[in-house]
């Protein structure tokens, strides 16, 4: 039977010892803890000398590798020379296999998970091979090395920070009388007094990071505050372990210690027993090795959730002032606009436009019945609509890119672009070819959600039926059928309407997307038509997705009474004023999306937890964990606008309410329309009985 003794700087109460098979070989596995005592250590070291067949030390520093710098330390050293005789490791070769091995499981299984992720680490030095891997995924590394050191408030952010100090600090640090001196620094008053201020900052940054790495009593100082949704990357997780985490909501734990007879055994133990049955020193030890023990023993990072399942994913979405009006609403030019005449206003509109994004408000709270999370930022470029359609596409892209690389930096995974800045231009198509980031316009559930709203506020009025082909048996219109939306809006309605017609300047377009609809939906009545004026008079429901801003796209005054309209142009097909014509027409521009969870937000114009479409989209992609460039450019895909609104049931997305160029519909404005339709329907009786 061989024998492999671990010493551990760790608590003598943890000490284990038991025998198991190993390679198919006995082997006596014992671990004694010294309390951090050196002095301790080294004579353990001695009198288990004559009985180890390899040793492990834990709770120690490795050797570190940093980028070029090779670093020795005098105590891990100081140990290694007691037994010169005997294989003694740290179990830095093996660790470094696993810990790079964790990052690369991790994100095989679950799917872009570390991409853009604020990483924290405790320890740099410690975690450089799991630093180097996630680099592949993310730029947003911090390392709290001179927190920890020299009780300095500074984070290191990026491998390069990380390798130059460590470069400067190693002639210090790894020096046996520079090692005495910081031990007496970290429990002098002075340092005690900094570890207070330190604290603090470090604490800000762990609450800021998405996942931590760390040894598990690195992370013994953090509360639930701090923890809340994060991921943990460490080893050695016990059932009293994850119990701790479980305590601090930690959403994930990647574990990359190795198991041994139902326990988490420390890397240095599954090192030393490596080299003990193949008799070879560690250094002896080859990755042909290090493969054969992994595989044969089926070893593998673990993945836990604590608390359940629970993923947590991060966007960012521009919204921007929609007049001059909403930024007499934000301080200071409240205060500016109460007392400055209009023309003042103007030059601050314009002024605004100038500004640099900001982040408006962070999102939260919201989760899908599925259990992923998602989070993200609101962040505001100043252009209100007019000084964006007032400069060159290239203003408002500069803008653009400036909020990608803000929404980079806090670590979102997706962009999605709101109201007036993702028409701009190709839509979306440039900015999403220069953004760090995907972009999505949301125009895919823009489409969908008012297509939804239409449907139900159709049904809410009550003035059509079901068929018997389970369609609704009526007539639907879509005016600008040839265009991005308008093509999408057509391919649906003829899945859900009895009759269709479309309407558009381009004939030999409009007889294609005809064909294709009937190849698409066999026994789809469609009709054709050049302009709405033929055949608007006969619709019950009408979709209008022009690009024609400005020009009359149908005259009002001409539609069924009860009819829903439903304007998905941008801008908007439809004035206001013409709007206010026909209260007997309910004419509809969006449908807001209510979304799943408990969703926390600054004030964007709606009530509490319900978002824009197109907001809606960018967080349905976010909890799909689809971080790509899902809706961009003019020419928007019907298959996409099926998938998102397939995938918003899927994660709780509800249509919460419709709205018109008024606001919010309430239940008196459909009982307006279905009453003031029922009127003009009993004079139209009337007349026809007069004239008979």
């Amino acid at each position: 039977m061989k024998t492999v003794v671990s010493v551990s700087q760790g608590s003598s109460d943890a000490d284990y010892e038991l025998e198991t098979d190993f390679l198919g070989q006995p082997f006596r596995i014992l671990r004694i803890g010294t309390d951090g005592d050196l002095s301790r250590a080294e004579a353990v070291l001695e009198s288990v000398r004559p009985q180890a067949d390899a040793i492990g030390l834990s709770m120690i520093h490795d050797h570190y590798q940093v980028g070029r710098e090779q670093l020795e330390h005098p105590e891990t050293a100081r140990l290694e020379a007691c037994v010169p005789d005997v294989p003694v490791t740290t179990g830095a070769g093996l660790r470094g296999i696993l810990q790079e091995w964790a990052v690369r499981h991790t994100q095989t299984e679950l799917g872009h998970f570390f991409d853009n992720a604020r990483v924290l680490f405790l320890n740099g030095q410690a975690g450089y091979r799991i630093a180097r891997s996630l680099s592949e995924h993310t730029e947003n590394l911090q390392f709290a090395d001179p927190y920890l050191d020299f009780g300095i408030p500074r984070l290191l952010t990026s491998l390069n920070q990380l390798e130059t100090y460590t470069r400067l600090t190693a002639p210090v640090m790894f020096q046996p009388m520079a090692v005495k001196a910081i031990n007496a620094l970290h429990h002098s008053p002075l340092y005690r007094l900094g570890e207070k201020l330190v604290s603090g900052s470090l604490h800000s940054a762990v609450q800021d990071s998405h996942v931590i790495v760390g040894a598990v009593g690195d992370l013994e100082t953090f509360t639930s505050k701090e923890l809340d949704g994060k991921t943990v990357i460490t080893s050695r997780v016990t059932d009293s372990v994850l119990d701790w985490m479980r305590s601090r909501k930690v959403a994930m734990v990647v574990d990359y210690s190795p198991w041994l007879a139902g326990r988490p055994i420390g890397v240095n133990v599954m090192e030393a027993m490596i080299s003990a049955a193949l008799s070879r020193t560690p250094e002896q030890l080859g990755p042909d090795d290090y493969l054969d023990v992994i595989q044969s023993l089926g070893i593998e990072p673990r993945i836990l959730y604590p608390n359940g399942y629970r993923r947590v994913n991060r966007f960012a979405f521009v919204i921007h002032p929609l007049s001059q009006q909403y930024l007499t609403k934000t301080p200071p030019l409240d205060w500016i606009s109460s007392v400055s005449p209009p023309a003042v206003m103007n030059l601050v509109e314009k002024a605004v436009a100038y500004t640099p994004p900001f982040i408006y408000s962070k999102v939260s709270g919201i989760r899908s019945p599925t259990g992923e999370e998602a989070e993200g930022w609101l962040i505001t470029v100043g252009g209100t609509p007019r000084e964006i359609m007032s400069h060159g596409p290239e203003f408002t892209y500069s803008r653009l890119l400036a909020a990608a690389k803000l929404a980079k930096k806090l670590g979102a995974q997706i962009m999605g672009l709101g109201a007036f800045t993702k028409v701009v231009g190709d839509a979306g198509i440039t900015v999403a070819k220069r953004a760090p980031l995907p972009i999505t316009t949301g125009n895919s559930y823009s489409a969908s959600g008012a297509l939804w709203a239409a449907h139900d506020a159709v049904k809410r009025i009550g003035r059509v039926s079901i068929g018997e082909s389970g369609k609704m048996a009526g007539k639907a219109m879509v005016v600008g059928a040839t265009g991005a939306i308008g093509s999408v809006c057509a391919r649906l309605l003829a899945k859900a309407v009895e009759e269709i017609y479309l309407a558009a300047p381009e004939p030999a377009k409009l007889l294609a997307l005809k064909e294709s609809i009937e190849q698409e939906t066999p026994g789809a009545i469609v009709h054709v038509a050049g302009s709405a004026d033929r055949d608007v008079a006969d619709m019950d429901m009408i979709v209008t997705a022009t690009s024609g801003a400005g020009k009359r796209i149908l005259d009002i005054m001409r539609v069924k009474p009860g009819c829903v309209i439903t304007d998905v142009a941008r801008p908007l097909d439809i004035p206001a004023e013409d709007v206010a014509k026909r209260p007997d027409v309910l004419v509809i521009e969006s449908g807001e999306i209510q979304l799943p969870g408990e969703p926390r937000m600054k004030d964007i114009g709606l009530p509490a937890g319900i978002a824009y479409a197109c907001l809606a989209e960018t967080i349905v992609l976010t909890l799909e964990g689809r971080f790509e460039n899902f809706t961009l450019g003019r020419n928007i895909e019907w298959e996409k606008v099926r998938e998102i609104y397939k995938m918003g049931l899927k994660h709780g997305m509800e249509l919460a309410s419709i709205s018109g160029v008024n606001g919010v519909f309430s239940e008196e404005d459909f009982e307006r329309v279905r009453v003031l339709a029922a009127q003009a329907e009993e004079e139209t009786d009337s007349q026809a009985v007069a004239a008979n």
